[in-house]
């Protein structure tokens, strides 16, 4: 079973700016509650790999999720996919110019390996989203 969200922020804040932020893997895995750690792979700083603590039973340590920006195309999109032995996840985000500043459109998808990763991800992932747009909204110095 394969669980998506896609999800729109409206923010006052130039889209170059928001790209700035969306584009650095650095701060997509920030972002994310369950991302205990995570370490830059490629010397172009688009592979990294999260170190991920999900709260199910069947998982009894920290996963590691290599993540690599497959598309690009700067200012106003950046597709990424990870890969484990545990999930997939692929993330997309488009930025547009709107009134008064940016729209950042946000779509993941994952895929679990393993009971209880889907469902974990299916009460969870609007919240993971939630915490994306309060860590660039903190960038940006926004008021939310």
């Amino acid at each position: 079973m394969t669980v998506r969200v896609e999800r729109t922020i409206e923010l006052p804040a130039d889209p170059r700016r928001v790209w700035e932020f969306i584009s650095d893997p650095s701060n997509r895995a920030r972002s994310i509650s369950v991302v205990s750690d995570f370490t830059v792979d490629g010397s172009d700083d688009t592979v990294v790999t999260w170190h991920i603590d999900l709260p199910i039973p069947v998982i009894s340590r920290t996963i590691a999720v290599r993540t690599q920006d497959v598309e690009r195309d700067p200012p106003e999109f950046v597709k990424f996919e990870g890969r484990s032995k545990v999930l997939n996840v692929t993330g997309e985000h488009f930025i547009t110019a709107s009134d008064g500043g940016s729209r950042l459109r946000n779509s993941f998808v994952v895929e679990g390996r393993l009971p209880g990763v889907e469902r974990f991800f299916r009460k969870n992932l609007d919240a993971e989203l939630k915490n994306l747009e309060r860590t660039l909204r903190e960038d940006l110095e926004l008021e939310r």
